[in-house]
């Protein structure tokens, strides 16, 4: 293939903690001469995307790779409002720190954040202005993030409404879209992951509100105790949301990927990792790097 034939548009798709196989999927392409012009990303594809494409890819994934449950746990500012559990300052607070904020008009690649305006029904492309104020506004998954206010408008998380955004892509003078959907249906650990899980979280059950209480239960015990009210909130409430929303993403997915097929999809499974494990940086970065070789490997 010539280096002509190799220019990229890459969509990242929307999926908590499993994006970090995004970063594989980057490392993959890049040592095999893959040319990435355009990024569009939603959710953790869009903080993915993003870093990527201000060309520090390179300090976050070292940062995130060191990431421990406390660490998490220490990066988590909590609302004592109604609208969500996080307020999500001290995270972008943490992110800009790290690679440092740019506009995304001045970005050497090409980047599209993909968000969700609720109150009127549609999907918002953000492609000026601050990166991490995109970030920010597409990262906003529902129950747990607040809502993030951006030009007028309240947003939420990109994955409610097009958790794979192709069309932003589709005036893109590249030679072929590669959608990365970390929605695919659930095929249950295979040996090699389960030992990889086992190792990192041995005392930890496989359910949502059990991994969130292991990263933050210290912190929010903290902050109960000295809040002026109490927190109304339920974790089983919270882990079910999540669980529902991982699975409405994985439908509306599927559903957009067959209207606006991408030239080549890379599937990541729902259950490769809970949506809040990000100290599983490691074996999802790997996971990542192994489906696009099994994917891409015989283009």
């Amino acid at each position: 293939m010539t280096d002509k034939k190799k220019t990229v548009s890459l969509v990242l798709g929307s999926g908590g903690a499993r994006g970090l196989a995004h970063i594989g999927v980057i490392h993959w392409l890049d040592e095999h001469d893959y040319d990435i012009r355009s990024i569009s990303g939603c959710s953790i594809g869009a903080l993915v995307g993003g870093v990527y494409a201000c060309g520090k890819l390179e300090v976050y994934e070292e940062w995130v790779r060191a990431i421990t449950k406390l660490d998490i746990a220490r990066l988590l500012d909590v609302s004592w409002g109604k609208t969500g559990l996080i307020q999500g300052e001290r995270i972008i607070d943490a992110l800009t720190e790290l690679v440092g904020d740019q506009r995304i008009e001045d970005l050497p690649v090409k980047f599209t954040a993909v968000a969700s305006d609720i109150l009127r029904e549609k999907e918002v492309w953000i492609k000026s202005g601050s990166l991490f104020d995109a970030i920010r506004a597409s990262i906003s998954l529902p129950l747990f993030f607040t809502p993030y206010e951006l030009n007028g408008a309240k947003l939420l998380d990109g994955g409610i409404l097009n958790p794979v955004p192709i069309t932003p892509t589709f005036e893109d003078n590249t030679a072929m879209t590669i959608a990365v959907n970390l929605g695919g249906l659930p095929t249950g650990r295979d040996t090699e992951t389960a030992q990889t899980a086992e190792e990192h979280e041995q005392d930890a059950d496989n359910s949502l509100v059990e991994n969130m209480q292991a990263k933050v239960a210290d912190f929010i015990d903290g902050m109960l105790k000295k809040a002026p009210r109490d927190y109304g909130g339920d974790w089983s409430m919270l882990s079910i949301a999540n669980q529902t929303f991982d699975a409405m993403q994985g439908a509306i997915a599927r559903q957009k990927m067959g209207a606006y097929p991408p030239d080549h999809a890379i599937m990541i499974a729902r259950d490769a990792c809970g949506i809040h494990e990000f100290d599983r940086a490691e074996e999802m970065i790997e996971l990542g790097y192994k489906s696009a070789d099994s994917t891409l490997a015989d283009i």
